[in-house]
């Protein structure tokens, strides 16, 4: 147990800036197994943005509510995903060949494609969320929120399980999470992925994660295909881009 903690907490440091018991130390081994626990980081990232959403709502309009809580969950993170999201769309955009794509989506300066790709994103996740809200309600937001981060971070996970990390370079901030994951792990991370599913609507659920799957696997074809496999960069892509779609497929099913 003490091992799964430490595992899980290697997690929560890695993918966000929540303080983790000193307890826990630091070592490699941490980083390779952590990557079960994504989707559960992800549970309380999410939990995070809707506790701020609703406190907020009490007061503001809902708008205002939902933006708040979107900068909640990226202060949580530090933009970790969004940043990853960004590099992959200056690195595919720019670029025409593999090695192009690597060595621009290492530059850490932010490109044309990735500005313009940020905004759409956020504004269009803004925009879909305050939509939810009318249409479902709040307390179902809520849930919405915390399935939607936990969700989308399996997405990304099983990546890590079915393709190859394409960096060679000990460089790279996501080379300890490169490790291939057993069948095990995986099945931990569904767990807690799609554990808060449960808490919603069964037809509007089953839409969403049909959306979200569906956007995992267009991501990873247009990985093989451009680089071969995936990078950190593109985990953090799926994540923003799975976790839309999460949303999209619940509103649209209600629609």
């Amino acid at each position: 147990m003490k091992r799964e903690l430490e595992y899980f907490f290697a997690a929560l440091r890695f993918f966000t800036r929540l303080p983790v018991p000193a307890w826990v130390g630091h070592s490699a081994e941490q980083l390779n197994h952590a990557a079960r626990y994504f989707p559960l980081v992800g549970i309380i990232i999410g939990a995070i943005g809707a506790a701020v959403t609703e406190a907020a709502a009490l007061a503001l309009p809902i708008g205002v509510a939902v933006l708040l809580g979107m900068a909640a969950t990226v202060l949580a993170t530090g933009g970790f995903h969004e940043d990853g999201f960004a590099d992959s769309c200056d690195g595919f955009g720019g670029g025409f060949d593999k090695a192009r794509v690597l060595t621009i989506m290492k530059d850490s300066r932010i490109g044309s494609y990735a500005a313009i790709g940020l905004v759409l994103l956020l504004l269009t996740k803004w925009n879909v969320l305050v939509e939810i809200d009318a249409a479902f309600g709040p307390p179902l937001l809520a849930l919405t929120l915390i399935a939607g981060h936990a969700v989308s971070r399996l997405a990304s996970t099983v990546l890590i399980y079915f393709l190859e990390y394409v960096r060679d370079d000990d460089s790279s901030k996501s080379k300890p999470l490169a490790r291939r994951m057993s069948g095990g792990e995986l099945a931990i991370a569904a767990l807690c992925g799609l554990a808060p599913c449960l808490l919603l609507p069964p037809g509007d659920m089953l839409c969403g994660l049909a959306a979200a799957a569906l956007a995992a696997l267009l991501a990873a074809r247009y990985f093989l295909r451009r680089i071969g496999g995936y990078t950190g960069d593109c985990l953090g892509a799926t994540q923003q881009v799975a976790e839309l779609a999460f949303y999209l497929g619940m509103l649209c099913n209600f629609s």
